[in-house]
């Protein structure tokens, strides 16, 4: 899931919640990237599973927390569900110390998603233009930044994508699945 504390400073106070909307990757990926991006001394390894963001950390009012996952359903409801091919390395330096791994196929449904997603409740301007990515080293030294990039090359997985989570952000920094929101079957 995003980043804790980007975009929603440390735990929010209690009147408010950190949200955000995601693609989780499956296992055995998901453990394998975990894994790996942990070997890279990532702290975050242990607070956000591997995901591709479609909406970044945002702060909501807590008691706002039902109108944001009923605006998630009715803005996924158009959306068919779609194939994700995820595949090899690249990075965002040097603009940002951070190592992908890239969405080689499902790059649109993401884009439409996250386009109508960061609207309503959920509308903020992002820092970066939005590029759907797994990220799995971040904010480490280069050399380690360098190891995921190479040792991570050849990753490769295939997986049906059937629906998106809103996640929010606990006290302790951990993300939480809040719910799963399906996509359409395909047509």
């Amino acid at each position: 899931m995003p980043v804790p504390s980007a975009g929603c400073g440390a735990a929010p106070a209690p009147a408010h919640r950190c949200v955000g909307v995601a693609i989780a990757v499956p296992e055995p990926w998901a453990g394998q990237l975990r894994l790996a991006r942990a070997s890279y001394g990532d702290v975050q390894a242990e607070f956000v599973p591997p995901h591709v963001t479609l909406v970044p950390p945002t702060r909501i009012a807590a008691a706002k927390l039902d109108e944001v996952e009923a605006f998630v359903r009715a803005a996924c409801n158009p959306h068919a569900a779609f194939t994700m091919h995820l595949r090899g390395t690249a990075t965002f330096r040097p603009v940002s110390p951070v190592v992908h791994i890239q969405v080689v196929r499902g790059v649109s449904n993401c884009e439409q998603l996250e386009r109508d997603l960061r609207a309503g409740p959920l509308a903020q301007e992002l820092s970066f233009p939005y590029h759907p990515h797994v990220t799995v080293a971040q904010g480490v030294p280069d050399a380690e930044l360098d190891r995921a990039f190479a040792e991570l090359a050849s990753f490769e997985s295939i997986f049906p994508v059937r629906q998106v989570q809103l996640f929010a952000q606990l006290p302790d920094e951990t993300w939480q699945t809040v719910s799963q929101i399906e996509l359409r079957n395909q047509d």
